[in-house]
């Protein structure tokens, strides 16, 4: 089974912001554990008893400025980290890692909720991957999509069973195993990846910020030179 963590950056209530971001990374089942020993490596660096490294969340907005728990801690050090942490878990996995990414300048649908426009890029982009996987190792391949918590959560659920029964806008869903699942990211090391794969998308949109995002910006679902897993409404 292929599962896909998706997390949101960006305020759709927020009017001085001009971007909505839902991004995250597909990881084969077997593939999880070695990607979540490498984040809790990092995190290490910053507790002072290493065996209690699970309690330190790998989370973008407040890494980057030094929020919460990430205060007393130099710039330069945070800043590292969301970047060892895209590169050790991300880049270096790829292809077995994958990207698939959203990116909604929220001027542009007026009148439709970015969320949900969002939603069903991703949840069409990565059945077709799922499809592809199937095709060329023609071995069947569910996946299932797992979200941070959130207030959108049943409105994501309502999609998705939508999706699968009566239609998006290419089709049905065909290759999910079951709806969304959500949980708490202080639980799951790959949710926190998602959050900052999320965030990365969000500082290169929203403020011209490449820094995160030139680190994985090779490792968005393609075939055939032609790049599936990053949408971009702009």
């Amino acid at each position: 089974m292929h599962l896909l963590y998706l997390d949101e950056s960006g305020s759709i209530a927020d009017p001085s912001q001009q971007f909505f971001v839902l991004a995250g990374l597909s990881v084969y089942e077997r593939q999880t554990h070695w990607v979540e020993q490498k984040l809790n490596c990092i995190a290490s660096r910053f507790s002072i008893d290493p065996s209690q490294a699970h309690a330190v969340e790998l989370h973008g907005s407040p890494m980057r400025g030094g929020r919460g728990e990430w205060r007393s801690f130099p710039v330069p050090d945070r800043i590292q980290a969301i970047k060892d942490a895209l590169h050790d878990g991300v880049y270096i996995n790829h292809p077995r890692v994958r990207l698939f990414g959203a990116v909604i300048r929220k001027a542009t649908l007026p009148a439709e909720d970015p969320v949900a426009h969002a939603f069903e890029q991703l949840s069409h982009r990565f059945d077709l991957f799922l499809k592809r996987q199937y095709q060329r190792y023609e071995k069947p391949e569910r996946g299932l999509i797992i979200f941070d918590k959130s207030s959108t959560e049943q409105s994501i659920q309502t999609l998705a069973r939508d999706f699968k029964h009566s239609g998006h806008s290419w089709g049905r869903t065909n290759n999910y195993a079951e709806v969304p699942v959500f949980l708490d990211s202080r639980a799951s090391r790959l949710i926190q990846l998602a959050d900052l794969v999320a965030f990365s998308l969000y500082r290169n949109f929203e403020h011209c910020d490449s820094g995160f995002y030139d680190i994985i910006k090779p490792c968005f679902d393609s075939d055939g030179g032609v790049i599936h897993g990053l949408y971009v409404k702009s």
